[in-house]
């Protein structure tokens, strides 16, 4: 992704996922949070349902003699009473009965009518801030709307009645005691029983009870909908930040970005940062992963050895902050405690930070050398190197050419000059190995004529911190160079967990590192895997 891929694999979707957990974790509850603070500030509402049972075949229509609904006809027909229980005025009369400043419009606003599935009932709830005024604006906008269709089919009935009567008295003497006569008779009988029951198609199967619970808001649902929402929210800020974070996260991207091999990983750790000596004076030595790493790192650079006199190399990186002098230094020092005979040279004439570092005389130096101030072996220091315990390398030096006490205002024009040639050469006969330490290339240009007299050059950069824009500007100068690069090694990464390979001797090594610079081991020597 770092470098444009068009696929993301399992693994670096994890590994983004753990990077920007803080940032998802921030959104849920950023969002949870406020669609729960929504919900304890809005208004409680309760609502009461009451339910309506039509009659699936009118008396009306077996009076007339209709045949009965199918159930083809019964979505017509709960259609055709969804919209009788909503026309009408009974809004208006629920609301001149009920008072509390209710209008028609208010109470049509509150209510919600419905079918249940292909029955002939249909439910009618009613919502208001009140429980009780809600069962009260349902239970009475039902019944207004029971004792209508009530009146409507009495007003039927009679009217009904009078037309069989009148036809019953059109009839001769003769046929009123005939076929037709009985029959009219029996309906006139059946219309005036039915006008006085005042009969309805629609009655009350069910009145509103009063609400006990609150029906909105739904803090809960709300809760959880936030908290999903929250969570879309942060996976797609995620990805969206990760997609235009030019940051290098993986040793792997260093690899891809350089078209270089991979020497080495270092693992984040305070203990590559601290100064030579401990507080108790003592030569500080690194906890056993950090130290296993630069062992790596070195056993793999004496595999260029096969096709090439490997004596001198410079550790270059793109920009200030990635680590290289850290790097160099501890390289060196792998190297010299293996028993090779070492020079780290300081090249970074702009802004030293070896002779602090290790503790040195920060007076003469390479500027001095370079301007024929000094010769070699004055300006060189030797660094012991106390052997950890248990190892046999008591004795053996770093030699240390620091920048200088004072720094030159053209230090390119050193760097390039012949007598820097001659120093290398010089170096590159008396030692095994000449780690030089530089300035950053895409900050300043002092280094470039270094890349061609050396042996190797390794690039250092810093996971989670190294620009893309600025590792891919140094790939574009080192490509068009004939500088002989021999691979990357990335500095700052995370691990997982301890080494399996770790030996007992390293475990208890430990605990003894830790009495000597009087603080715990756990607090010196990180368990983690390089």
């Amino acid at each position: 992704m770092q470098q444009g891929s068009e696929t993301l694999n399992l693994e670096q979707a994890l590994g983004i996922l753990r990077r920007r957990l803080p940032l998802i974790v921030l959104c849920i509850a950023l969002v949870a949070g406020g669609a729960y603070l929504y919900s304890k500030h809005e208004t409680k509402k309760y609502t009461a349902i009451t339910s309506l049972a039509f009659s699936e075949n009118s008396l009306s229509q077996q009076i007339a003699g209709l045949p009965a609904s199918s159930s083809s006809s019964l979505l017509a027909q709960q259609a055709s009473n969804l919209e009788l229980v909503r026309l009408g005025d009974m809004a208006a009369k629920t609301a001149a009965l009920l008072g509390h400043g209710l209008t028609a419009e208010k109470v049509a606003s509150s209510l919600s009518i419905g079918g249940q599935g292909e029955s002939s009932v249909v439910a009618v709830s009613a919502t208001a801030t009140s429980p009780t005024l809600a069962a009260a604006i349902a239970n009475t906008y039902t019944g207004q709307f029971v004792k209508e269709q009530q009146s409507a089919n009495h007003r039927y009935f009679t009217s009904a009645l009078a037309l069989v009567r009148k036809q019953l008295a059109a009839l001769p003497r003769q046929q009123r005691v005939g076929g037709g006569g009985v029959a009219l008779e029996d309906r006139a009988q059946t219309l005036s029983l039915l006008a006085e029951l005042n009969y309805g198609d629609a009655q009350v199967a069910q009145e509103a009870l009063v609400p006990t619970s609150a029906s909105s808001p739904k803090t809960s649902r709300n809760v959880a909908l936030g908290a999903f929402l929250g969570l879309v929210l942060g996976l797609g800020l995620t990805f969206v930040l990760e997609r235009f974070d030019r940051r290098i996260r993986r040793p792997e991207d260093l690899e891809s970005v350089y078209g270089l091999p991979l020497l080495g990983a270092i693992p984040k750790s305070s203990a590559l940062a601290r100064s030579a000596r401990d507080r108790g004076g003592e030569r500080a030595v690194l906890p056993p992963a950090e130290a296993e790493a630069f062992s790596l790192i070195r056993a793999h650079l004496r595999f260029f050895n096969i096709n090439r006199d490997l004596r001198t190399i410079v550790i270059v990186s793109a920009a200030q902050g990635d680590g290289k002098t850290t790097i160099a230094r501890h390289l060196a020092e792998a190297a010299a405690r293996s028993g090779s005979r070492v020079l780290l040279l300081e090249a970074d004439l702009r802004h030293p930070t070896l002779a602090q570092q290790l503790e040195i005389q920060a007076g003469l130096g390479l500027a001095e050398l370079l301007i024929g101030a000094v010769p070699i072996g004055e300006a060189i220091q030797s660094v012991n190197l106390e052997a950890l315990p248990g190892e046999g390398t008591k004795g053996r030096t770093l030699d240390v050419l620091a920048a200088g006490a004072v720094l030159p205002p053209n230090p390119a024009e050193l760097l390039e000059s012949y007598t820097m040639e001659v120093m290398l050469e010089q170096a590159k006969a008396t030692y095994d190995l000449v780690v030089v330490d530089t300035s950053p290339l895409t900050v300043v240009s002092d280094a470039f004529p270094l890349l061609t007299k050396v042996d190797g050059v390794v690039i250092v950069g810093r996971v989670g911190r190294s620009r893309l824009d600025a590792a891919e500007r140094l790939h574009e100068v080192l490509a068009g160079s004939s500088a002989p690069t021999m691979g990357v090694i990335a500095n700052g990464t995370t691990s997982h967990g301890p080494s399996i390979y770790v030996s007992p001797s390293v475990r208890e090594l430990r605990a003894t590192v830790g009495s000597v610079n009087g603080a715990s081991s756990e607090e010196l020597i990180p368990t983690t895997k390089a």
